[in-house]
């Protein structure tokens, strides 16, 4: 059997953004790794998890997540700092999660970090925080207190 069709490297941040979410979705771990920077400080954060540094500790943690399939997430409210040679998104991904009543929504914050390089824009760090159900998060526009 052929194996499908890889898109092209991506050309923006937000290119390599789009694939690596369609590659969360569909259970795509050739996929997902082939967005991922070659380099040993990568770092990736699943919800309510621990630090996972490397590309083979996170492509075991993604295909322990994939091992039930592909992860219903979708990102919105994007925010983005970018540069000639990196991007820092920040996003409130909108997971749907099965619960006792059914699936619902959940939502959850995450920092994904990109570097342009020879080969086009690599993920050098997916950080997602504890998810919430239910209705999506206030964004207050302004923040008085730092932390």
């Amino acid at each position: 059997m052929a194996r499908p069709k890889r898109p092209p490297p991506p050309a923006t941040a937000d290119d390599i953004e789009r694939q690596f979410y369609e590659a969360l979705q569909h259970g795509d771990l050739d996929g997902m790794m082939a967005l991922w920077a070659n380099d040993a400080d990568v770092v990736c954060v699943h919800p309510g998890g621990g630090r996972i540094v490397g590309p083979q500790a996170i492509r075991a943690a993604f295909e322990a997540v994939f091992s039930n399939g592909g992860v219903d997430a979708r990102p919105s409210r994007v925010r983005r700092v970018q540069a000639t040679e990196f991007a820092v998104h920040s996003v409130i991904e909108q997971v749907q999660v099965a619960t006792d009543e059914g699936v619902q929504p959940a939502w959850v914050a995450a920092t994904n970090v990109y570097i342009h390089t020879p080969l086009g824009w690599r993920m050098v760090a997916h950080h997602a925080g504890p998810g919430a159900l239910g209705e999506a998060p206030d964004e207050p526009e302004a923040v008085s207190v730092l932390h």
